[in-house]
């Protein structure tokens, strides 16, 4: 990747000064959007001119609008041939596909531009037709969208907006690979935009490799934590902290507590339910029919604590959502980002906790040097008055709660039976099988 040779337009702090169609500035007066946030003000002038970005900033910075805008700006007006769409989205996971469609969609209906989304978990026959159908934007996991061009279901030779997003966590999980032979696929000389909370030698390749002459921004240079954030590492005892997790969890607000494996998430959630606190479930063992319907329940209060593995550290927003607990530690400062980064988005203030056992000091010091993070520390157990004051937690009802499992619609037999026939969830001979979290 040569050196900047041409000037970055200058920010500009008013969405009604770019050069959007009216649609679309209508749509975003009709949201009650006037001011873009900093990486917008940034990046949009010089991505609706047609220039390469690449964007630095933690989740929560307003990057979706960042690309979509421009995304949907440079599209708007022109009409996709079957299989062939005009642009691309590529992210990590499922969830962020899902987020990344919702907050677009009415800012491309108001352009008249189709969406679709494609990822694993769903039938891939149904996304199959709908791109067949047309569509100019198709948001996608790697590897459904490669289980899509092995079909011959799309073709990326019309893509010429191309938006990576999430690069690092793509990264991690290590799509590199496959994400490097779609972008090959893509229109040569098209536009590619990057966002990216770290810049790591992985991520930096496909940066030199992929974007020619980008305008470089970066919201948050450390990709830590923001001053609307505080962390907190909290002392319990080994026999206290189970009591010390159902006071936190009977807080009032949402909550997502972490854990490290989906057997420990079920095993909480039903402890937490038994000592009536309104909890459910989210991890990679649930369909994403599943997955979706317990979010929806989530966002809309049905439930107050999720109860999570690292699969939905990487994309999910909540709204609202002002506290994050680490049950179980991350053993890398990456996921400790991730996991936090669920709170204290788009500028609003939120709390991280992380509950340490004696045994646990020593690895989580070094996980929040790694992380850049001088948390709060104390020693607490369940009925304290510094628990109450750092996380609000109170002591639960103890009446017993059922919340209705997130229903499957009827549809999903089909689903399941368009996986088989199409061999999706099983290692293919001769190519890798890939992880489950980006399909």
């Amino acid at each position: 990747m040569p050196a900047n040779t041409v000037p970055a337009l200058p920010p500009v702090e008013d969405f009604a000064a770019m050069d959007m169609p009216a649609p679309l500035l209508a749509a975003l007066a009709a949201q009650g959007l006037s001011t873009p946030f900093p990486i917008q003000a940034a990046t949009l002038p010089n991505a609706l001119a047609g220039r390469d970005v690449l964007g630095r900033g933690r989740t929560g910075s307003g990057k979706t609008l960042a690309f979509g805008l421009a995304l949907l700006s440079r599209i708007a007006g022109k009409r996709a041939e079957p299989g062939r769409p005009l642009a691309l989205v590529l992210v990590p996971t499922r969830e962020l596909a899902q987020q990344v469609t919702d907050a677009l969609t009415p800012y491309a209906d108001a352009v008249r531009v189709r969406l679709t989304t494609v990822v694993g978990g769903m039938s891939i026959g149904r996304q199959a037709s709908s791109i067949q159908r047309g569509r100019e934007v198709v948001i996608a996991t790697p590897g459904r969208l490669a289980d899509l061009i092995d079909r011959g279901a799309v073709r990326l030779d019309a893509v010429g907006v191309t938006v990576l997003d999430e690069a690092d966590q793509m990264a991690d999980m290590g799509f590199l690979p496959q994400v490097t032979r779609l972008l090959d696929q893509v229109e040569p000389g098209g536009q590619r935009m990057l966002f990216s909370a770290t810049l790591d030698r992985n991520v930096d390749r496909l940066v030199r490799r992929f974007l020619d002459d980008p305008v470089s921004h970066s919201v948050d240079p450390s990709a830590g934590a923001v001053t609307t954030m505080e962390h907190h590492l909290l002392h319990v005892s080994d026999a206290g902290k189970l009591d010390a997790v159902l006071h936190i969890a009977a807080r009032d607000g949402r909550t997502i507590m972490f854990v490290g494996m989906k057997h420990a998430a079920d095993r909480l959630t039903r402890k937490l339910l038994s000592n009536g606190v309104r909890a459910a479930a989210l991890h990679g063992g649930k369909s994403q029919p599943q997955r979706n319907r317990t979010l929806e329940q989530f966002r809309a209060g049905q439930v107050d604590v999720l109860v999570a593995t690292d699969v939905a550290a990487r994309g999910i927003h909540i709204d609202g959502l002002d506290m994050v607990v680490n049950i179980d530690p991350p053993t890398d400062h990456k996921d400790y980002l991730h996991r936090g980064g669920r709170t204290a988005r788009a500028g609003e203030s939120g709390t991280v906790v992380t509950l340490v056992r004696a045994d646990q000091r020593r690895e989580v010091d070094q996980l929040m040097r790694a992380a850049g993070i001088t948390p709060h520390e104390a020693r607490v157990a369940a009925g304290e008055e510094l628990l109450t004051r750092i996380t609000g937690a109170r002591r639960p009802s103890g009446v017993p709660v059922v919340i209705a499992p997130p229903a499957v619609p009827a549809q999903s037999r089909a689903e399941q039976g368009d996986r088989r026939r199409s061999g999706a969830g099983r290692p293919r001979r001769g190519r890798p099988q890939r992880a489950a979290a980006s399909r």
